[in-house]
């Protein structure tokens, strides 16, 4: 059994007693067992699902010897796990980052108490950002552009975000300046080629490893090649399509299985898988059919992975924003779409870059661009809203209405 679904196991079963997120750091070198650590057995041969049951009868023996007050449940600040008989590691537990890496350097091996989280049937809506508050999120692409917009609100938001890119020294730079603008570890980036599957996989173990599971994955990296079906090349159109259609389907194989072996041990904890979309898969796109079908594509994997995966407590939906204008992918001046819808002339008559930009205005009956705030209210909206799975929620400023 790999360490990182360990570690997801143990994370799982602090937020099935608390009702609340926790993070669990792994630690596979650390050979001496603290005396009063909860002790978890496991055989090699042992399912995920088992081994999440010997976990949870492991925290039911260790609790028994704790004094707690009323209304309060008592989690370890580390959890020793063996497996065959032989010591595999300690996981050691805190609210967030910077307090479980702070058991693990001082070695702490006491407890801490906190309230179980009660259902609400009032939902206070004038803070929608605090549903993802505490939690583990990832965001690919979430280097530059939309994709730093989007790491950057939910790290201020409280989450924890792990910056995926394939630009890993950018995703460093960020996540650098986000922690120092946060004053504590909201971000901490990881490398990745989403069309790789062994990139993927090493990402989500690492992941694992760092944080002990996940809450939120955003599916944000995409890339655009526009051209005429007449004259684009077939390298370009695969180039597209392995990165938005064939990534998307990589990142959520490990994705799920990362947040099934969480779900053992927090049956009751819903998790996302959210996919960045666009207008582009509810309508087509002129001279663009690469970037279209693809998303095209991402909806139908949506609407089929949210059938399985809610089995194991993950939702699946899309967000489908309209232009970002004001960004790179728009408004660079060297590839940005404005210029290359210029070259090729796809908006007729246009003879500059405020001509094109005006064109796509135009068509938006808010007479804007999409912006990330706005596609920040959906996702805190799919996040928060748990009766709803394999949905496409649109962000067009009414550019697409309703069907």
């Amino acid at each position: 059994m790999k360490y990182g679904i360990i570690s997801a196991l143990v994370r799982g079963l602090c937020i099935d007693v608390t009702g609340k997120p926790h993070i669990a750091v792994f630690n596979d070198w650390e050979l001496i067992v603290p005396k009063t650590a909860m002790k978890a057995e496991l055989k090699s041969t042992d399912t995920e699902q088992a081994a999440a049951n010997i976990i949870r009868s492991a925290y039911s023996d260790w609790k028994k010897n704790d004094i707690k007050e009323d209304g309060f449940v008592s989690v370890p600040s580390c959890v020793a796990v063996s497996i065959d008989g032989r010591h595999a590691g300690v996981c050691w537990i805190g609210e967030d980052l910077d307090s479980a890496r702070k058991c693990l350097d001082e070695k702490k091996t006491s407890h801490f108490a906190e309230i179980h989280a009660r259902d609400n049937i009032l939902i206070d809506a004038q803070k929608r950002s605090d549903v993802v508050k505490n939690k583990i999120a990832l965001v690919t692409g979430g280097a530059q552009g939309i994709g730093e917009e989007i790491t950057r609100n939910l790290a201020h938001a409280g989450a924890l975000v792990f910056i995926a890119d394939l630009n890993i020294n950018g995703a460093k730079k960020l996540a650098a300046l986000i922690n120092e603008n946060e004053k504590r570890t909201a971000a901490v980036a990881v490398e990745v080629n989403v069309s790789s599957e062994e990139s993927v996989e090493a990402m989500f173990n690492t992941v694992a490893l760092t944080a002990g599971g996940l809450d939120i994955c955003v599916s944000n990296a995409g890339v655009l090649k526009a051209g005429s079906v007449l004259e684009q090349e077939l390298q370009d159109f695969k180039f597209v399509t392995d990165i938005n259609y064939t990534g998307f389907f990589i990142i959520c194989k490990y994705a799920g299985r990362l947040l099934r072996a969480q779900h053992y041990s927090a049956p009751d904890w819903k998790t996302d898988i959210i996919q960045v979309n666009s207008k582009s898969g509810l309508e087509g796109s002129n001279k663009n059919g690469a970037y279209a079908g693809g998303k095209f594509g991402g909806l139908g994997l949506t609407a089929s992975f949210a059938m399985e995966l809610i089995e194991y407590g993950v939702k699946v939906n899309a967000v489908c924003p309209g232009n970002f204008l004001d960004g790179p992918l728009w408004s660079d001046p060297d590839k940005g779409l404005f210029v290359q819808y210029l070259k090729q002339g796809k908006v007729p008559g246009a003879k500059s870059i405020a001509d094109v930009r005006s064109f796509y205005e135009s068509k938006v009956p808010m007479k804007r661009g999409c912006t990330g705030k706005d596609l920040m209210c959906a996702i805190y909206y799919i996040v928060e809203q748990e009766y709803e799975t394999g949905q496409a929620v649109p962000v067009t400023g009414g550019q697409i209405m309703l069907h």
